[in-house]
C-alpha cells in the first residue's frame, strides 16, 4: 500500500495526528467500553448455543424410525392442545434423529413457546418457554442489553458505529513507523512487566482480531441502521435500491375455491417431493385470510442464506413471486442478493463452518478484552502524570535557577600567570 503525502507534510504534522488519533481512540473507548463488553461476551456465548443446545437438551433428538412423517396440521392440533388460545406460527421438521417442532409466537401479548414432538409418533417431548431459555436472556443482552428495545437497540447500534471507528483508529495507532519498529507490532513480550504485557495484549491482539471484528460489526450494522443497510445494498449491488421484504398476499377474491381439504398439507408433502435431499423444511400457516401459505428447504441447516423460500395462495394453491432477496434460492440471485442472505452466516461465522465459528468466538472474546486492556493503559499513563506534576515545581525551581544563573553577567578574571624563570647553571672556569 502506497500513502502518497502533501509536499508540505512535517513529521511534526504527523506526530500531532497521531496525538489527535490517539486522542479519539481514548475519549470514545471510555464512552463505549462497557457497552463493547457485554455485547462482544454475549455474542461469544451465542456463537455456540445450537451446539450447546443440542449437547445439553436431549428433547430434541428422537430415533430414526422408517415410519412416515405425520402431517403439519396434525402436529399443529396435537401441540394447540398443550398451549390452548396460543397462536401457531410454524412447524419444522429437521433430519430423520430430529424432533419436530412447533412454535407459537405472538407480540402483545408478548409470548414465545416451542413444542417438541415426535414426527413419526406424535408424542409431545417438551413444551419450552423461550422467553425463559437461557440464549433467549443472552440474545436480549446483545440486542438491548436487557433494557427495553426503544432503549437498548439504539443504544446498541451506535456504539457498534463508533466501534467501527475504533477499529480504524486503532490500525492507524498500531501501524509502526519503521522496519524496527515493525517488529515490536506482531508478537507479545511475555518477560516483560505487567504493563508492557497489557500494552502488547491491547495492541498486538487488538491488531489481529481487528480485521474479523470489522466484518463482525458492519453485519450488525445492518441490523442496527436503516440507512446503512440500504446503502451497503446500494454499494453491493452496484447502485441499486434495496427491495424491502414484504409478506405475500393471498388472492381473497378466490376465497370460495377450495381444491384441497387441508392446503398446507398438500403444499408441503410436495414439496418433501420434490426436495428428498433437504436437510430441514419449515411451513408457515396463515394467520389470516389474505396471508400466504410460506415453505422455506434448506439443504444446509448449519446456515440460513441457502434457504429456499416459496410461498403460495391458500386458495388457489398457485406460487406467489417476490422480488425481495428472501424468495427463491437460484441462480438469478444477485451478488448483492447473496450478500445480503449471508449476513446473519457472517456475523457468527457460520459461513464458514465450525473453523468460521471459532474465529468469532476468539474475536469476540479478545473483543470484550480491549476495553479492560485499554483502560489500564490509560490508567496506568493517567499514574505516570500525577507522578511528574508532583515532581514539576522542583522541577520548575530548578529551571528558575538555570534561567536566573544564565541571565546574570558574571565577570570573571582572568588568573594571573606567574612565570617560572629557570636560572641557568653556572659554567665551571677553566
Amino acid at each position: 500500500m502506497i500513502i502518497i503525502l502533501p509536499e508540505n507534510f512535517s513529521l511534526r504534522e504527523a506526530s500531532s495526528m497521531k496525538k489527535i488519533t490517539h486522542k479519539v481512540h481514548l475519549i470514545l473507548g471510555l464512552v463505549i467500553g462497557l457497552v463493547i463488553i457485554i455485547v462482544a461476551l454475549t455474542g461469544c456465548i451465542y456463537v455456540f448455543q445450537e451446539e450447546i443446545q443440542n449437547l445439553t437438551q436431549s428433547y430434541r433428538f428422537v430415533e430414526k424410525q422408517s415410519a412416515p412423517l405425520i402431517p403439519p396440521t396434525q402436529l399443529r392440533d396435537i401441540a394447540q392442545k398443550q398451549l390452548p388460545g396460543k397462536t401457531i406460527h410454524s412447524v419444522v421438521y429437521g433430519e430423520k434423529e430430529r424432533a419436530a417442532s412447533v412454535t407459537f409466537y405472538n407480540s402483545d401479548p408478548d409470548y414465545y413457546y416451542i413444542v417438541y414432538l415426535n414426527p413419526t409418533a406424535g408424542n409431545v417431548l417438551k413444551v419450552k418457554d423461550m422467553n425463559a431459555d437461557f440464549f433467549r436472556f443472552i440474545l436480549d443482552g446483545h440486542f438491548y442489553l436487557w433494557l427495553p428495545p426503544s432503549i437498548g437497540q439504539p443504544t446498541v447500534a451506535i456504539a457498534t458505529l463508533i466501534f467501527v471507528v475504533m477499529i480504524i483508529t486503532g490500525i492507524v495507532l498500531w501501524w509502526p513507523k519503521n522496519t524496527a519498529a515493525a517488529k515490536q507490532r506482531f508478537s507479545i513480550k511475555w518477560s516483560a512487566r505487567w504493563r508492557r504485557k497489557n500494552y502488547d495484549l491491547h495492541n498486538v491482539m487488538g491488531f489481529y482480531v481487528s480485521w474479523v471484528l470489522i466484518f463482525i460489526a458492519v453485519t450488525g450494522l445492518v441490523w442496527g441502521f436503516e440507512w446503512f443497510s440500504k446503502s451497503l445494498y446500494w454499494v453491493t449491488s452496484g447502485g441499486k435500491s434495496l427491495v424491502e421484504w414484504s409478506p405475500a398476499s393471498s388472492d381473497t377474491t378466490k376465497s370460495d375455491i377450495q381444491k384441497y381439504l387441508s392446503p398446507v398439507d398438500y403444499i408441503w408433502e410436495k414439496t418433501m417431493l420434490a426436495n428428498p435431499s433437504i436437510e430441514s423444511i419449515e411451513v408457515d400457516f396463515p394467520d389470516n385470510k389474505q396471508a400466504a401459505i410460506s415453505i422455506t428447504t434448506n439443504t444446509d441447516a448449519g446456515t440460513y442464506w441457502k434457504a429456499d423460500n416459496r410461498f403460495y395462495d391458500q386458495y388457489t394453491l398457485k406460487e406467489i413471486p417476490v422480488k425481495h432477496a428472501y424468495g427463491r434460492f437460484n441462480s438469478q440471485l444477485s451478488a448483492a442478493d447473496k450478500i445480503r442472505r449471508m449476513n446473519y452466516d457472517i456475523h457468527v461465522g457460520a459461513i464458514w463452518g465450525l473453523p468460521g465459528k471459532l474465529l468469532a468466538f476468539f474475536a469476540s472474546l479478545i473483543c470484550a478484552s480491549l476495553p479492560i486492556t485499554g483502560f489500564m493503559i490509560w490508567w496506568g499513563r493517567r499514574y505516570k502524570d500525577k507522578a511528574k506534576i508532583a515532581a514539576a515545581p522542583a522541577f520548575i525551581k530548578y529551571k528558575e535557577f538555570e534561567s536566573m544563573r544564565v541571565k546574570e553577567k558574571v565577570e570573571i578574571r582572568k588568573p594571573k600567570v606567574r612565570r617560572r624563570i629557570r636560572l641557568k647553571k653556572k659554567e665551571p672556569l677553566n
